[in-house]
């Protein structure tokens, strides 16, 4: 199920999946911004003119969804943004605007990242970890912006220790003081002020350094120890941010062989995994 900040909806309705490239031909863009702009849609609407189309099945006033999946497409071509909070917010208000029946609108976005190869007109997909970002809109103005970095599949060979848990009947796992760690993990945020969202994208830029380079330099107890302190720092380090969630997957690979802790083979674990799930919020 879906969720608004402005609150639980009786019906809503949209379009997802809606994948939308911008390029710009001569590959070249001011300030080195990138000639490749790629993001998946979802949009979402509310009001009380669709109800009819529920209830009675009287579509008078129904936008189909295939006229927004439209809509976003042919519409990304007059967004000159780079960053999905920007992009969110031009496509909701571009479709308020355009039909008035609509009381709110939400997008949410995910980055479909390019890298550029070497200095050429050439380009290979990038992450696998991308931006995200979810805008709603009503007709007084902008409700919530949700931001966020998706896919972080992060490994590093020590540092890392899991020991001291509860032992009965059930456990099979054995103490780790100094384990290879691979684990998965999504950072969402939201802001204490909406026009704090809008930076160009430099904060999401901000936030996946901060989670590299934590990830890492920090020793940890636990995978738990580590995302509370990604979070901290990440609240500490930009006052922007009103609340974050982090959400990690241990994916930490099964054993195969080992000679002490300098060599060690390895597979990818079993299909079950490990959720580990942490809200801040500042005080």
């Amino acid at each position: 199920m879906k969720q608004f900040a402005s609150g639980p909806k009786r019906h809503y309705y949209g379009k997802g999946d809606v994948i939308a490239f911008r390029l710009h031909r001569a590959g070249q863009r001011p300030g080195g911004r990138s000639p490749v702009f790629g993001a998946s849609v979802l949009i979402l609407l509310y009001g009380d003119a669709f109800w009819p189309t529920y209830a009675t099945g009287d579509n008078t006033d129904l936008v189909a969804t295939d006229s927004m999946k439209n809509f976003v497409q042919r519409e990304t071509l007059r967004f000159d943004g780079d960053d999905l909070e920007a992009y969110g917010r031009f496509l909701g208000e571009r479709f308020l605007e355009t039909y008035p029946q609509t009381e709110g609108v939400q997008v949410s976005a995910a980055e479909i990242p390019y890298e550029r190869i070497g200095d050429r007109q050439a380009f290979a997909p990038g992450g696998p970890q991308r931006a995200t970002a979810r805008v709603e809109i009503g007709r007084a103005g902008i409700i919530d912006v949700t931001s966020g970095i998706e896919g972080f599949q992060l490994m590093r060979l020590g540092g890392s220790a899991f020991e001291g848990f509860v032992r009965d009947e059930y456990t099979t796992l054995p103490d780790a003081k100094n384990r290879p760690l691979h684990m998965w993990l999504d950072v969402e945020w939201r802001y204490g002020d909406v026009r704090a969202a809008f930076t160009g994208g430099t904060l999401t830029v901000q936030v996946r350094q901060t989670v590299l380079d934590l990830f890492a330099s920090v020793e940890s107890r636990s995978i738990q120890q580590l995302i509370h302190r990604i979070g901290t720092s990440l609240l500490a380090a930009h006052d922007a941010i009103a609340e974050i969630r982090l959400e990690a997957q241990n994916r930490t690979w099964d054993t195969i062989a080992e000679q002490g802790e300098q060599l060690g083979v390895y597979t990818q674990p079993r299909p079950a995994y490990g959720c580990l799930g942490l809200t801040l919020t500042r005080a």
